[in-house]
């Protein structure tokens, strides 16, 4: 583990943490955001980035459409920005349109963490929200643990604690590029989710949850992202299995390389964004251009707007519980 300044932000230093899995992966962590700013594992042709990351702390701070970040306190959309809980309806930060993203306009991709505990393969970071941060009830503690793991494996664990009844889904926003080239459409999906949760024009699930047979959501079979289909991806898969498990939500596959990753997770759900909105104006990594369809996103989590539907999973966290997620990422050549 080595670890060194990145920058600075608000006056406060930015460090840099990298890790040294036991086969060869390494990997950059930000104090900032809690991100993943860099992620390397084996592969046939030897050491093969699979992540987007950019160069400063002002690159990000200006730039970073959650590049690498843990999001949260409630990660995804919520509806008019507002919930009401036990009665009490409860205003939040609105940063698009009339709805929260990723919880507000400083959520906690945009935070300062501290580091609490390393090793040379491992980092736990935390982070305090206090009660009334954008909007949400309660003092919330949120910790983040990175470890690399023998097989070229990535643990994530997120954990959180509250002293009052709040929402709380945090998730990673890693973008993921398995070769390094400029459009991810032909990378191989698959989705180990039968139903999605619909949305509006506006992102904001409808409430409905159907099923992706004999439509463009279908990844039940792995299939290239974008094929004979024109459909742009920003969805939210319901996942199969016992919500709590650490069980297979995905496979993405490099034809060009060979290079997979699966994802296992204990949530209920995962957002599949294909990138269609990037557009970055400054280089990434080693002078790489991101431009639309440069990297996809997939982030486990609890449903989109569940403060709003009670039907869907459950993401309100009580005094004397613990939230806790986990996912893990793992890459085989």
């Amino acid at each position: 583990m080595t670890l060194e300044r990145f920058g600075s932000v608000g006056g406060q230093d930015v460090l840099q943490v990298t890790l040294t899995g036991p086969d060869g992966m390494t990997m950059k962590v930000l104090t900032w955001g809690a991100v993943a700013r860099d992620l390397v594992v084996p592969s046939a042709a030897g050491p093969q980035r699979v992540v987007l990351g950019l160069n400063s702390v002002e690159d990000y701070v200006a730039h970073s459409p959650y590049f690498g970040a843990i999001v949260g306190r409630h990660a995804n959309r919520i509806g008019q920005a507002r919930f009401t809980l036990n009665g009490e309806t409860h205003i939040l930060d609105a940063n698009e349109g009339e709805n929260q993203l990723h919880g507000g306009t400083m959520g906690f991709g945009t935070r300062l963490w501290s580091m609490v505990d390393h090793t040379a393969s491992s980092v736990t970071l935390s982070l305090v929200s206090e009660d009334g941060d954008m909007g949400y009830p309660g003092r919330l503690r949120a910790t983040c643990t990175y470890t690399l793991l023998g097989s070229s494996r990535l643990r994530i664990e997120l954990e959180a604690t509250c002293d009052r009844p709040t929402p709380v889904n945090l998730t990673t926003h890693g973008y993921f590029n398995l070769d390094g080239s400029p459009d991810i459409s032909s990378h191989r999906l698959m989705i180990a989710g039968d139903y999605i949760t619909p949305t509006r024009p506006d992102l904001i699930p409808t409430g409905e949850i159907t099923a992706v047979a004999g439509t463009d959501y279908d990844f039940t079979a792995s299939r290239p992202i974008h094929g004979a289909q024109h459909t742009l991806y920003d969805t939210n898969y319901v996942l199969r299995g016992p919500y709590g498990e650490l069980r297979h939500a995905a496979t993405l596959e490099s034809p060009t390389n060979g290079l997979s990753m699966e994802l296992w997770t204990t949530e209920p759900g995962v957002q599949f964004y294909d990138g269609h909105l990037l557009d970055m104006p400054v280089q990434g990594l080693s002078g790489a251009r991101y431009g639309r369809h440069g990297g996809l996103c997939l982030e486990p989590q609890r449903f989109p707007d569940s403060p709003n539907n009670a039907h869907f999973s459950a993401s309100i966290l009580v005094p004397g519980q613990v939230s806790r997620q986990i996912s893990e990422l793992r890459f085989a050549r």
